[in-house]
């Protein structure tokens, strides 16, 4: 693997010599409760890219650390970036690898709101140049949580400030999580959740959504390790055919 963040252009020319492919994480600047940091969305993203490009001796990119977030702005401290904004970013830093020589592009999604932006830019720089990309939203993510958990997700497949993110960055960056803050709430979602756009202050009060108390160091790595290893999974599939 070569970090981008410490990496000379010597160090890059080299990988793109055995040919490269990169891996990006995408993550968000949104509220996680009165427990997680803002940064919760970035660190992990971050946290499974690292371990993705270790495993495919890859090009890991310093992460995007802004989403399409606006749905969180009724709680302080989120910034969103317009969805235009960030499939024009996503497309610029695609073009930009292409140039350079980088074989694929992988992009670990860490907020569910990045989604659209992420397969629009991904579909465009498969038209326009033939450049592969490659997005994954924490495959094996439900079976891991419905295994190892100990609380009851808020809705089906909907994880945020709860046992599962909370673990995940209790295994990455645990200087960064109060637990002694950590509290559960379990809002009423509205019958047209998802059907409407709606801001998630309008029917939760905390931001948390599921019981984060039950939350380990150990339950985080057990479901990185099994993100991580199900994504390579998938990721040489998408090489081979290259």
């Amino acid at each position: 693997m070569l970090d981008l963040h410490a990496a000379t252009s010597p160090e890059v020319k080299e990988a793109l010599e055995k040919g490269a492919v990169a891996v990006l994480a995408v993550g968000a600047l949104e509220q996680h409760g009165a427990h997680l940091p803002l940064s919760t969305d970035t660190i992990m993203a971050q946290g499974v890219a690292r371990r993705i490009a270790a495993e495919i001796d890859g090009l890991l990119l310093p992460p995007i650390a802004y989403g399409d977030a606006w749905n969180n702005e009724g709680f302080a401290g989120t910034l969103s970036l317009s969805s235009d904004t960030m499939r024009a970013i996503f497309l610029d830093i695609g073009r930009g690898l292409k140039r350079m020589g980088v074989k694929a592009l992988i992009i670990i999604n860490g907020h569910f709101g990045n989604r659209v932006a992420i397969s629009q830019a991904a579909q465009v720089l498969k038209v326009e140049a033939g450049f592969p990309v490659m997005y994954l939203d924490y495959p094996g993510m439900e079976a891991i949580a419905s295994k190892i958990c100990d609380s009851e997700p808020a809705a089906p497949t909907f994880y945020h400030a709860d046992e599962v993110e909370t673990s995940m960055v209790l295994a990455l960056e645990p200087e960064l999580v109060r637990m002694d803050k950590a509290a559960p709430e379990y809002p009423v979602f509205p019958e047209t959740f998802g059907l409407e756009p709606m801001g998630l202050d309008s029917f939760n009060k905390s931001g948390v959504f599921g019981d984060p108390r039950p939350s380990t160091a150990e339950k985080g790595e057990t479901l990185i390790a099994g993100i991580t290893e199900e994504s390579v999974r998938l990721i040489r599939l998408f090489l081979a055919k290259l």
